[in-house]
Order: structure tokens, then C-alpha cells, then sequence
């Protein structure tokens, strides 16, 4: 199987975004984010880009992404969405509290649902968005069974994205949950990058058992490019530095392509906010790591602990 490189919509969707890297002034307006946000899908799909993910807390980006599926009309895309979080910072620049609420209801679900369907039929996979223990999702029967009506009626794949130190034991727990010996959950959207690798072995399984795995945040939010702030990261910069010339690719392009030798997961998500940075990230499709270069890269993962504190810790901006 071939990875494919898909385009999630969390920064074209709204102003404000978890990542470290510098951004230069731009037009923050309703109106500037749509026109910019149709213009990359439209660039991306010409790029040969299929795999567009979103989700309602992604600002305005569900209805950008509606506007241009509607518009567009292409049979060969597929969509996949989220429900469980709503975006509350009602497009405030530089907003100061929770961006975002969690909520994995079956009344979030449903009323969430009833703005998603409009992807069909290009909506191919539904997700529960950051699922986790604590929240009870997966165990909460009439939300799965909900899902599972959902999965039925639309031919929809059942997915669940996951972020945080206990991903592996979100992953096993989600795996226990059929309907009829038939397993509910189809596609698994996980945090997997240099620094953070501790799913590896689950991922690995469930690729295994036929199962989609895609990757968000391959890029750490940014923290594979070399950055004062990181000086702990020195020697990983040091080694994708070397790795960037030696294959004439960017940065980004050596860290996806990390994750598509080691891994060979169905779909990695490009973030990128402008065509430059998708362009470059594309360029992870033409090149292979050597075994001593990925033995290499694997040496800078840190513990899920570590990871997701530093993670914890970043500001939206």
C-alpha cells in the first residue's frame, strides 16, 4: 500500500492555531480565510491532492470545505469530519481562553451531524474528535450505537482521532468496540512524528488487520524546524538538516518522509496553511530515507510524557 498525503483544514479554518512557526501579517477576515481557503483546495486538488480532513471546531473551515465540495463537484474526493468539539472563540483574534469545547454527547453528536451530512457524498469517513478515556465515549452506548446507525446508513467508514499520552490505550479500548463481532471502528487519525513514536507497534497492528491509519501532526506543530526555544532538539535539527540538502527537500519533507518509511501509514495530513508549504511537503512522495537515516531519526522520539507536556505548553497564535 502507497501512502497518500491529504490536506486537514485546522489552520485554513480559523485565525488562530497551535503551531510555533513565525507567520507573516495577513488579512484575518471572514472573507480573506474563505478565499484563501478555496483557493488552496482548489490548488491542492490540482496538485492531486484527494483527502481533505475538517472537523466544526476548525473555525469556518467545515462550511469552507462544504462551499467548495458543493461548487466543485468532483466524484473522486473524499472528506472525512469530527464531531465532539465546538469552537467557541467566534473568529476573536488572539482569543484568550479555550478555543475549543469538548463534548462527546450523543445531543453534540447529533446536532453536529446535521452540518456534516451536507459532505455526503463525499464524506467517506466520520471521526470522534480527540477521543478519550476520560470522557467515557467509548463506552457511552448510545453514542456508539448512534455511530454504528450512522456507519449503516451512509456507508461510512467509523473513525476516532486521538491525541495525549494514553493514545495506545485509546487505540485498545476502541478496538474492543463491535456490533456483531464486526468491529465498529475503521480508521484511527493519530499524533505519530520523530519525537513522538510510542503508538508505533498499535499502528503497526491495526495496518495489519486492514484498518486506516491516518497521521495528524507529523510535523509536531512545527517543532521539527530548528528553533532557539528547543535547544534539547539540537542534534535532531543538526541530522535534518543534513538530510534536507542531501535530498534537495525541505525540512518538512524529510520528517513526513520519516513517518511514511518507518510507518507506511494509508494517509499523512499536511497542515499547511499556504500552497508553498503543501508543494513542499508533497515532496516527501520522491525520495526514500536509508535504513541508517530512519535508525537515525528514530534515536530523537521522546516519552508520550515529555511530548505531550512540551505540547501542552504551546500557545495558540
Amino acid at each position: 500500500m502507497t501512502t497518500k498525503i491529504g490536506l486537514g483544514l485546522a489552520a485554513l479554518g480559523r485565525p488562530d492555531y497551535i503551531n510555533i512557526r513565525s507567520e507573516h501579517d495577513i488579512d484575518k477576515s471572514v472573507d480573506a480565510f474563505r478565499t484563501n481557503a478555496l483557493k488552496i483546495l482548489d490548488e491542492s486538488y490540482q496538485l492531486g491532492i484527494r483527502d481533505f480532513d475538517v472537523a466544526p471546531s476548525y473555525g469556518l473551515g467545515e462550511q469552507f470545505l462544504q462551499d467548495w465540495n458543493d461548487s466543485r463537484a468532483y466524484k473522486d474526493v473524499n472528506l472525512s469530519t469530527k464531531f465532539g468539539y465546538t469552537y467557541v472563540a467566534n473568529w476573536e483574534i488572539g482569543f484568550s481562553g479555550k478555543h475549543e469545547i469538548k463534548e462527546h454527547s450523543l445531543e453534540k453528536l447529533n446536532t453536529q451531524w446535521e452540518v456534516s451530512k451536507a459532505l455526503l457524498p463525499n464524506l467517506k469517513t466520520y471521526q470522534i474528535h480527540s477521543a478519550t478515556l476520560d470522557s467515557g465515549v467509548l463506552t457511552n452506548a448510545t453514542v456508539l450505537s448512534r455511530l454504528q446507525d450512522l456507519k449503516q446508513k451512509h456507508n461510512l467508514k467509523i473513525g476516532l482521532s486521538s491525541s495525549g499520552t494514553a493514545q495506545v490505550n485509546i487505540i485498545k479500548e476502541a478496538k474492543k468496540v463491535n456490533f456483531d463481532g464486526v468491529d465498529l471502528f475503521d480508521s484511527y487519525q493519530v499524533t505519530f512524528n520523530i519525537f513522538e513514536q510510542s503508538t508505533f507497534e498499535i499502528l503497526k497492528q491495526l495496518l495489519t488487520q486492514g484498518k486506516t491509519v491516518i497521521i495528524k501532526e507529523a510535523l509536531a506543530n512545527g517543532r521539527v524546524f530548528p528553533n532557539t526555544k528547543f535547544p534539547k532538539y539540537n542534534p535532531a535539527y543538526e541530522d535534518l538538516k543534513t538530510l534536507s540538502g542531501k535530498y534537495k527537500v525541505g525540512i518538512d519533507a524529510v520528517a513526513l518522509r520519516f513517518v511514511i518509511d518507518v510507518l507506511k501509514p494509508t494517509l499523512i495530513l499536511s497542515g499547511g496553511a499556504t500552497i508553498f508549504q503543501i508543494k513542499d511537503n508533497l515532496k516527501a512522495l520522491n525520495f526514500d530515507l536509508d535504513e541508517h537515516e530512519i535508525l537515525e531519526l528514530k534515536s530523537f522520539g521522546l516519552t508520550p510524557e515529555a511530548y505531550w507536556q512540551e505540547r501542552s505548553d504551546l500557545k495558540w497564535h
